[in-house]
């Protein structure tokens, strides 16, 4: 995670349901990350405020190395908005702001491509907080896409995910961003916190279903 107030939200406690043991480190203020994943089942780098391209921060350059490690030794990877772009970024694609300065904050459609089937049993209107995307790495699969930033979720390897939505946040956590960060909302593309909380009641269940789905097949049995 990126801050000491990170949260890793419903996919923390999802996995925590399945037997899993969490050991979170928050790079930014000093945790080391592990040199070998031999003691790690699977692996999460979820989002943050920075940026992908903060390559003056020493945290950002470990965080893009250790993808390196992840995908050598086939574990299981999961990148969440700036984790995807981490291993984005990693693997030699471009992360870049919209050409029209577009953010998605708030909830929008994320839409299964052919390869994403299996993942994604019918379009998702999931939810958002980013102002870059990341392009699909060579030899990467695109599984997502969208209408203002079209890639939204891609696979590298057998096991590595990277998605530009966030599944793990709460109820709670919407509430904290959208009032942390309120001078946000007035952003070009960002949906005000009425609008995210109404669309939340609406449209949340799908994601957990969804959460549930992914988990089920991308932590090891």
């Amino acid at each position: 995670m990126h801050q000491a107030s990170s949260d890793p939200g419903r996919v923390g406690e999802a996995i925590r349901t399945r037997g899993y043991e969490l050991d979170m480190r928050i790079p930014a203020i000093g945790d080391p990350l592990p040199t070998t994943m031999d003691d790690h089942a699977a692996a999460v780098i979820f989002g943050g405020p920075m940026s992908a391209n903060d390559d003056h921060e020493d945290y950002i350059r470990e965080e893009t190395k250790i993808i390196d490690l992840f995908l050598k030794t086939e574990t299981p990877y999961l990148g969440i908005c700036l984790g995807a772009q981490i291993m984005a970024r990693a693997l030699g694609a471009k992360v870049s702001e919209h050409p029209e300065g577009v953010r998605e904050i708030g909830y929008y459609c994320v839409s299964p491509t052919d390869e994403g089937n299996d993942l994604f049993d019918a379009p998702l209107n999931a939810y958002q907080w980013h102002r870059e995307g990341f392009e699909i790495p060579a030899d990467a699969t695109l599984l997502a896409t969208g209408d203002y930033f079209p890639n939204q979720a891609y696979r590298v390897g057998k096991n590595a995910y990277g998605i530009q939505f966030h599944p793990e946040v709460t109820e709670a956590m919407n509430k904290r961003w959208a009032t942390k960060a309120a001078h946000m909302l007035s952003d070009p593309g960002a949906q005000s916190k009425e609008i995210q909380l109404r669309s939340r009641r609406k449209y949340d269940p799908e994601v957990k279903i969804w959460l549930d789905k992914f988990l089920d097949h991308w932590l090891p049995v």
